[in-house]
């Protein structure tokens, strides 16, 4: 077997903005395992900024990675810093075995018979801009929106939710909100219990991670749901099961790209299930290749929560791939081609 990587750079269709700041591209790596007759592809997907893996240091891992599968050495150690890489490689050995179709778990959603409902991402901007993006996702078919709060004015964050509720009661739109730790413990209750009145299905990380004490109370005072997402990264000084013992949350966000992998998001379901807590899986800007193996992934997990698996269409120059959408559903089509992988050199 051969290893080697390649570097990508997805562009964004226009600048894309959270709280952490505007992204104007998304860089990441390809894994690819050869056996000479078959090709495997894993995506090593980092989000600067969000993700833990230490960038400097980067290529020097993917290439140990490398060398030590060239030698036919076992890769069992060094990576528990470096997720992305760790899921990459998950993939890329997983799509080698399976037969370099990247068919990795065979489904009625790979036949081209199902398909998983996901929610309209809407991302932060001006009001206007993200007006626009609601009444696309509402012309698209979309039953749950996933809207972007706390880098613009929270009186406009407002106005926006509540253009959505008066055209749509919340039996026939879910909104999902993302904050990704944009309040603060001086203002936190008092937006939440302002975004409450829009009957909002749940949040994500009202404030940073690694405030226990805070995300603590957050979690047993806010008058809507709190998922977890950037407090499942890499927790400082406590374990999964300590983290949801504490801080008793209502959803988990899984990003397997920066956890780590199908191995350490099944062990936050398992813990999740055990004490009643639902979950839904998100992308976290991966390019179609990622997206791919998450989406037939989380169909097996034979959950009915809606997913967070529709980021593909943001990128200009994305790989061509079996994946679509319509009307809020992300489907498989069995006899469609894969394209050309978008990488730099």
């Amino acid at each position: 077997m051969r290893a080697s990587y390649k570097k990508y750079q997805l562009q964004f269709t226009r600048p894309v903005l959270t709280s952490r700041g505007a992204m104007q591209y998304k860089n990441g790596y390809y894994l690819v395992l050869s056996d000479g007759e078959r090709t495997g592809i894993g995506e090593c997907s980092f989000i600067e900024g969000l993700s833990i893996d230490d960038l400097n240091r980067y290529e020097d891992v993917l290439a140990m990675v490398s060398t030590a599968l060239n030698e036919k050495r076992k890769v069992v150690s060094g990576l528990s810093g470096f997720p992305s890489i760790a899921f990459g490689l998950e993939m890329a050995l997983a799509d080698l075995k399976a037969g370099g179709k990247k068919l990795f778990f065979s489904s009625l959603f790979t036949d081209g018979k199902a398909s998983i409902p996901i929610n309209g991402l809407v991302w932060m901007g001006t009001k206007d801009f993200m007006l626009h993006q609601i009444e696309k996702k509402l012309q698209d078919g979309f039953k749950c929106i996933k809207v972007k709060v706390g880098a613009i004015d929270f009186a406009d964050e407002i106005s926006l939710l509540g253009f959505i509720r008066q055209k749509f009661p919340a039996d026939v739109i879910e909104i999902r909100l993302d904050a990704n730790g944009a309040f603060h413990a001086s203002d936190v209750f008092k937006k939440l219990e302002a975004l409450a009145a829009f009957n909002i299905h749940s949040i994500e990380q009202p404030v940073k991670q690694g405030q226990y004490d805070l995300m603590q109370k957050v979690c047993f005072e806010s008058p809507i749901p709190v998922a977890l997402d950037e407090e499942l990264i890499a927790p400082v000084g406590i374990s999964k099961t300590e983290l949801l013992e504490v801080l008793k949350p209502q959803y988990l966000i899984l990003k397997p790209s920066l956890l780590g992998g199908f191995g350490e998001c099944n062990e936050w379901i398992e813990l999740a299930e055990k004490r009643g807590l639902k979950w839904w899986a998100t992308s976290a800007l991966e390019s179609n290749i990622g997206l791919n193996a998450i989406a037939q992934w989380a169909y097996t997990k034979n959950t009915t929560m809606v997913q967070g698996l529709g980021t593909g269409g943001l990128y200009t120059n994305n790989v061509s791939s079996p994946l679509y959408v319509t009307k809020g559903h992300l489907h498989f089509d069995p006899k469609a081609r894969w394209g050309i992988l978008p990488v730099i050199g």
